[in-house]
């Protein structure tokens, strides 16, 4: 029976520590090394849940536990007291299959078979269990579940927000539009609302998940074939409605004109939509202006590449729900290094388990980051030359590399040009005088001050850092080319 008494030391503790991080700067590490939460105590023992068997063990050998147990024995002044941690998962279960952890040394004396085999029975069971209870939506993808996305700052906001949508279909923020670029999870969170929906009381609804360009599709065979009026019952007739990638509606008229009057019929009966989409909808173009209007006046939100502390985050997940195990120091170094998004982190990973399955053991760090190699190089934007990035930045702002490198001073010439500056200093090694020199001869002072301008403008304005992020995407996909 849990009696309670340690609670607000628990609490206290929690806050001691995390201002000591704070205060070094070190709060990310915070967040995520000391993702506790208190379950119950008894007279001598704190029960507390990590949110994975990966992250318990990771958090174990970084000595953390020891850590939060030494400052509670501090503050309670009971030398004592243990720490009993459980996994997330298994919290409503109160298995006996978690032993107390009262120092590293003693942790370090057990023999890790038996537990390890249990964590994995428990784990495999609780899997198992959620597995059966969940029901498969024809359209949607059973792995894009609120429990599967890992968020960080840079997805916090569009994860709750997507869970009030699910919980709440048709009467909070719609519609949504969740923008950003490839591989940040856009796809993951709108197909886990519809999850959500279909498996909480919604196998009665009509829940539709289509791609922009399928829309297209059928909508262009429905007017050749004659059977409009079957394709506008279809999607105006909708309970909920998840429609990705509609930067791919980008010229077409019709198809846009089409959405348009959905768009309304589905907004008059309160039915719930979610948008996807590469960019701010405002920055597509030839997009019908009525259009624009409509999806920008629900909740748009923006998802930028996940920060280095959730990018562990999402390592060990994927790890833990791919049943596999793997070296700290391995994640740590893909963590590092692969800074662009989700997909690529999964890519990463999937190829150092390939490794593994072929040869039947695990790499180490130099095998990983020569399995990585060209994952790595790849990435790199060393290499970019300033002609790509004029090209990009003119063709966004619809004037002409020859604009760019003038001394015009209009407004509509200025912005572009001091972005492209700021982008070619951020991705190349270039100094200010080489990037003048690229910029019709300007002089080194002129280069400086157009990239603190920016740099100073971002601080103060996160729709401009997306922008950015957006252009360094496409300069990226435009040096493949």
């Amino acid at each position: 029976m849990s009696e309670r008494i340690y609670e607000e030391a628990w609490e206290y503790t929690m806050k001691v520590l995390h201002d000591l991080y704070k205060s070094q700067n070190n709060e990310d590490m915070f967040k995520l090394w000391f993702n506790m939460n208190y379950v119950e105590d008894t007279i001598d023992t704190i029960t507390v849940s990590v949110a994975s068997n990966f992250l318990k063990q990771s958090m174990q050998k970084r000595g953390n536990f020891d850590i939060v147990l030494k400052k509670l024995k501090e503050i309670t002044g009971q030398d004592d007291i243990k720490l009993n941690i459980i996994v997330k998962e298994d919290v409503a279960e109160k298995t006996e299959k978690s032993e107390p952890v009262v120092s590293k040394n003693e942790a370090s004396e057990k023999t890790n078979s038996d537990e390890k085999a249990s964590k994995k029975s428990s784990s495999s069971e609780s899997a198992e269990a959620k597995k059966s209870n969940f029901k498969k939506h024809p359209l949607l993808q059973e792995e894009y579940t609120f429990d599967t996305f890992i968020p960080g700052d840079n997805s916090n906001f569009a994860y709750n927000a997507s869970i009030a949508v699910a919980k709440k279909p048709g009467k909070q923020y719609n519609p949504i539009l969740l923008y950003g670029g490839s591989g940040l999870g856009k796809t993951h969170l709108m197909q886990a609302i519809g999850n959500y929906i279909y498996n909480n009381g919604g196998e009665k609804l009509k829940i539709c998940y289509v791609s922009a360009e399928s829309f297209t599709n059928e909508f262009t065979i429905s007017i050749k074939e004659g059977k409009t009026n079957s394709f506008k019952n279809k999607y105006r007739n909708l309970d909920v409605l998840l429609l990705d990638d509609i930067h791919f509606l980008q010229g077409k008229e019709s198809t846009q004109e089409e959405l348009f009057y959905t768009f309304n019929a589905l907004h008059e009966k309160k039915a719930q939509m979610v948008f996807t989409c590469d960019r701010p909808i405002k920055e597509i173009k030839n997009m019908a202006t009525r259009l624009v209007s409509r999806l920008s006046n629900g909740l748009c939100i923006d998802l930028q590449p996940p920060s280095y502390e959730t990018r562990v985050a999402i390592l060990q997940k994927k790890i833990d729900l791919m049943d596999k195990n793997l070296s700290q120091d391995i994640v740590e170094y893909i963590a590092k290094n692969i800074e662009t998004n989700v997909r690529d982190l999964e890519a990463a990973l999937n190829k150092v388990f390939g490794y593994a399955d072929l040869v039947g053991k695990s790499p180490d760090l130099e095998i990983t980051k020569h399995l990585l190699k060209d994952v790595m190089d790849s990435g790199s934007l060393e290499s970019v030359s300033i002609d790509v990035i004029q090209k990009v930045i003119a063709d966004n702002y619809q004037i002409s590399v020859a604009d760019l490198k003038s001394k015009k001073r209009d407004k509509k010439y200025v912005v572009p040009r001091q972005i492209a500056i700021y982008i070619a200093r951020e991705i190349t090694e270039m100094a200010y005088t080489d990037i003048g020199n690229e910029f019709g001869g300007k002089d080194h002072s002129t280069i400086m001050s157009a990239y603190n301008k920016i740099a100073e403008q971002i601080k103060i304005d996160s729709t401009l850092e997306s922008k950015i992020q957006l252009y360094i995407r496409e300069i990226k996909e435009y040096k493949k080319v």
